[in-house]
């Protein structure tokens, strides 16, 4: 059992010694001609830029994210399984918008579904997909809306799964890029929808192009949604990750053909021209050890479950330093992957990352020669 009283301790202080920035160009921010922007980092959820990022727009299919998301929950809790099959209703093949024209009846992987959505953009396999998972479409917008309150977002309400204009349906650049950073807990989502193209839907007679065209034409995309309807116009919801570091951009509202996507490639070059990541402490590093009491040993490493680290803008100096957070001591049998604490970066006074500390190995319990001979140790020294 872990022990109640934890100890904090300074493990190190790192300097990052950088050129001092330049005034000239580190006042220079982006223009964007979309009506509402934001430019967030996803490691740490810090705005980097905004334009009306909380103003309530029509979302079009980006609301799909959500219903992706949700979807992912799903599976997560072993409520749907990859190879399960869903079956069309007459709801889902009544949608309109785009679609791969499901008929009722007609029966496709959980899989296929969600390659469609994220690729195609399918509504009739959101409908197709909410049914599946919560019963009626009715009931897992319900859903959605749920996960919009557990995220603490005041500018989203969803009336449907696909997106298409309904009276009350309405997202910000600022919920959209939360919802984002949520779904990049499913690194699975990210491979759907970094799909450029599928063409194995119904044994190869469908064939679906993806219609994120940053794809094929920014370096580092993987994800997430294009929208457009002439309510919303025409918006993107997008991530991009180079050199360690991930940004993810959502614009709404743009009114010209490609405007989403090259005003969210005017915004991702500012961001990966003015900000970098560093790493910290790398995904499994030992940064500690705990006491193990009874135990074969008698200690275990704890270390970092993944990386740690921060954005940082560019030629600007900053001090980071790592605090530890851990018990005096665990006792015996200890299993591999238990956490034992947590480890925090802080960054001019604030913490800007946090992750879990683990066990590095298995401690099983110590034999009765073998914790006799730890006393006699003990009294020996």
């Amino acid at each position: 059992m872990l022990c109640r009283k934890v100890m904090p301790v300074l493990l190190a202080v790192f300097l990052l010694q950088l050129v001092p920035e330049d005034p000239a160009w580190g006042s220079v921010t982006p223009k964007t001609a979309a009506p509402s922007a934001v430019l967030m980092d996803a490691h740490s959820g810090k705005i980097l830029y905004q334009k009306e990022p909380h103003r309530r727009m029509a979302p079009a299919s980006v609301t799909k994210v959500a219903t992706m998301l949700v979807a992912m929950d799903a599976l997560a809790a072993g409520k749907v399984n990859w190879d399960d099959r869903v079956v069309t209703s007459e709801a889902a093949w009544e949608m309109g918008g785009s679609e791969i024209w499901l008929e009722p009846g007609e029966e496709m992987s959980f899989r296929e579904m969600m390659v469609a959505i994220a690729v195609g953009s399918a509504n009739d396999a959101c409908v197709a997909v909410a049914e599946h998972i919560a019963g009626s479409e009715e009931a897992f917008v319900a859903l959605m809306n749920q996960k919009v309150k557990e995220l603490g977002l005041k500018n989203t309400r969803f009336v449907n799964c696909h997106g298409l204009p309904a009276k009350g349906h309405y997202t910000s650049a600022y919920d959209m890029a939360v919802l984002c950073r949520e779904a990049l807990k499913y690194p699975e989502l990210l491979q759907l929808t970094s799909i450029k193209h599928y063409y194995k839907l119904r044994g190869g007679k469908t064939k679906l192009d993806n219609t994120n065209k940053l794809l094929w034409w920014y370096d580092g995309t993987d994800g997430f949604k294009t929208g457009w309807t002439t309510e919303a116009n025409y918006c993107l919801a997008s991530t991009v990750k180079r050199n360690g570091l991930r940004l993810i951009c959502c614009v709404f509202g743009i009114p010209e053909p490609g405007g989403h996507f090259e005003e969210s490639v005017k915004l991702y070059n500012w961001g990966f021209a003015n900000y970098t990541f560093r790493e910290v402490v790398k995904s499994g590093q030992v940064v500690d050890k705990v006491r193990v009491g009874k135990g074969a040993v008698e200690d275990v490493g704890a270390a970092a479950q993944q990386s740690a680290g921060f954005c940082v803008r560019k030629g600007k100096e900053r001090e980071a330093r790592l605090k530890i957070i851990l018990p005096d001591y665990i006792s015996a049998p200890v299993a591999k992957g238990t956490l034992l604490g947590e480890l925090q970066v802080v960054s001019e006074g604030r913490v800007v990352d946090r992750v879990p500390l683990i066990a590095q190995n298995d401690v099983p319990r110590g034999s009765f020669w073998n914790q006799l001979k730890k006393t006699f140790r003990s009294l020996a020294g």
